[in-house]
C-alpha cells in the first residue's frame, strides 16, 4: 500500500509570511530583490517550489518553533531556532489546493528529518539520503518518526545549509 500522500508538507503560514514580508524573526526589515538567472533554484518556503529568474524574493530569518509555540502555548526553550528562508515578497498563493507531499527533493540529496514533541523539544532525528524513489525515502523516515507517540511534528531540513524546508505534522 502506498502511503506517501498521508504526509503533507506545510509551507510557512500566510499570517507569518505577512509579518516576515515586513520584519523578519531576527527583527530585520525585509529586503526584496529580483532573482537572477544565475541564482535561480533557491527553495521558496511560501509555495514549496524553487525560484525562477524574475521572481521577487527575499531572504529572511524565520523561527518556525517560536511561531508554532505561540499558537500552541508550548515552551521550546533552547530549541527555539531561527534561520534563513527564501520567500516571495508578495503573496503567491502558496502551493495551491492539492496537498504537497515531498517538495524540494531529488534523488541523492541529503535531508534531516528532525522530530519534535508537543513541548517543542527535539525528540530525535534522522539523516536520509533520498533514494531514486523520493517518496519511499520520506515515507520510511516519517513512518519511523510518527511511530513514536511522543512525536508531534517533524521539520525537514537541508543538510548542506541546515535550513528549515518545511514542517510535517502527525497525520490525523
Amino acid at each position: 500500500m502506498n502511503t506517501h500522500t498521508t504526509y503533507t508538507a506545510r509551507p510557512i503560514p500566510d499570517a507569518a509570511l505577512a509579518e516576515l514580508r515586513n520584519v523578519d524573526d531576527a527583527g530585520r526589515p525585509c529586503v526584496p530583490y529580483t532573482e537572477t538567472e544565475s541564482e535561480a533554484g533557491s527553495p521558496l518556503r511560501c509555495c514549496l517550489r524553487r525560484t525562477e529568474a524574475g521572481d521577487r524574493i527575499a531572504l529572511v530569518s524565520y523561527a518556525p518553533l517560536r511561531r508554532w509555540a505561540a499558537e500552541t502555548g508550548a515552551e521550546p526553550g533552547a530549541y527555539d531556532e531561527q534561520g534563513p528562508v527564501f520567500i516571495h515578497t508578495e503573496p503567491c498563493g502558496g502551493p495551491g489546493d492539492a496537498p504537497v507531499t515531498y517538495p524540494l527533493a531529488r534523488p541523492g540529496v541529503l535531508r534531516t528529518v528532525r522530530r519534535y514533541d508537543a513541548r517543542g523539544h527535539i525528540a530525535g532525528g534522522r539523516l536520509i539520503e533520498l533514494p531514486e524513489t523520493v517518496e519511499a525515502g520520506f515515507d520510511k523516515a516519517f513512518t519511523e518518526a510518527f511511530a513514536d507517540p511522543e512525536v508531534a511534528f517533524v521539520h525537514v531540513r537541508a543538510v548542506e545549509y541546515g535550513c528549515f524546508l518545511y514542517e510535517v505534522r502527525r497525520p490525523a
